[in-house]
């Protein structure tokens, strides 16, 4: 997230959101104005984590910082308002691939402070809090100083458990910020239409006892009950395991793994470690034995970028709905 242990990764393409993709970008600030008048809606105040940012215009040249930041733009056919992107955890969803190969990567992972302004940015948009890491001079009060905007997606906002509804503020709050509200209200619309579909097929059906793998060795590393992935787990007709976890992530002991006895495996699929390595881990490890999901294997996937508050929360709703329930995809 870059999370201090781990990053993330990715899913299928959202169907209905090529055309938005595929529209060619935003129309020039202020089409159809006045010359020297303010562009429509604006100036546009918006709290964000706590940040208050005013908007005189919508930003020209912005930098987005984690894949799920870069996809939420893409998505809003922004890509000519994106100067340069960073950390690129998989591969973009194929409907962006061709607006997304024509932006500037500035870093594998993070850039210096000194290359992020060197983009000349005038507005960040991190997808998680190690965005905006002061000791490496990008904080948010910092960037602000240099007259620079900026969001964090509000999954990281640390105001309790992330859902639908956040969701809608992340989409909406972004979609405004640009000056195109009604590609958000579509987007938002896709995304609610596709999920209350898995939701209504699912509604009957048991709710498995979902473990969520995401890494670790002496302890498991796995999805809280704050984050957007554990509302994904109960929209696609599962329990996560560790709900109570009042956290986006953490680590839980083996023997609390051991002690809930899940019935499924969610694996995050990313980084170096393939799935299958983790599967092996887990099957091989003669304590969890008898935990049901290890005896019985049964184990689901999901990219890891789908489990983020993103463009991609309907792809892992409808991909976890056909994998938990088959019989009901």
């Amino acid at each position: 997230m870059p999370r201090s242990r781990a990053v993330l990764r990715a899913l299928v393409p959202l169907t209905l959101l090529i055309p938005l993709a595929a529209c060619g970008g935003s129309p020039p600030v202020g089409d159809g104005a006045p010359a020297g008048a303010a562009a429509p809606g604006f100036p546009y105040t918006v709290t964000n984590c706590g940040v208050s940012s005013t908007y005189q215009a919508p930003p020209r040249r912005a930098v987005t910082m984690n894949q799920h930041a870069t996809e939420m733009l893409l998505a809003l056919g922004l890509q000519d308002r994106i100067a340069a992107t960073a950390y690129l955890d998989d591969s973009v969803l194929p409907a962006y691939r061709a607006a997304y190969d024509k932006i500037k990567v500035l870093a594998e992972e993070y850039p210096s402070k000194e290359v992020l302004l060197g983009a000349d940015p005038d507005f960040v948009y991190g997808g998680y809090a190690s965005a905006f890491d002061k000791a490496q001079g990008r904080d948010r009060e910092g960037l602000a100083k240099a007259g620079i905007n900026s969001r964090l997606s509000v999954e990281y906002c640390g105001t309790g458990p992330v859902g639908l509804e956040q969701l809608k503020t992340e989409i909406t709050e972004v979609a405004r910020t640009f000056g195109v509200p009604e590609r958000g209200a579509r987007l938002i619309e896709d995304e609610q239409r596709r999920i209350d579909a898995v939701s209504a097929r699912v509604k009957d059906k048991a709710k498995p006892n979902v473990f969520v793998y995401d890494s670790g060795e002496g302890t498991a590393f796995t999805s809280g009950g704050n984050g957007i992935g554990n509302e994904i787990v109960s929209l696609a007709g599962g329990t996560n395991t560790f709900a109570d976890l009042k956290d986006t992530f953490g680590d839980v002991s083996w023997e609390k793994v051991i002690e809930r006895r899940p019935e499924v495996v969610l694996v995050y699929d990313y980084g170096g470690t393939t799935v299958e390595a983790k599967k092996q881990r887990l099957l091989n490890d003669p304590a969890l034995a008898e935990v049901p999901a290890i005896k019985n294997k049964r184990f689901v996937v999901l990219p890891l970028s789908s489990a983020v508050l993103g463009v991609r929360v309907a792809d892992a709703v409808e991909s976890l709905g056909r994998q938990l329930h088959p019989d009901a995809a």
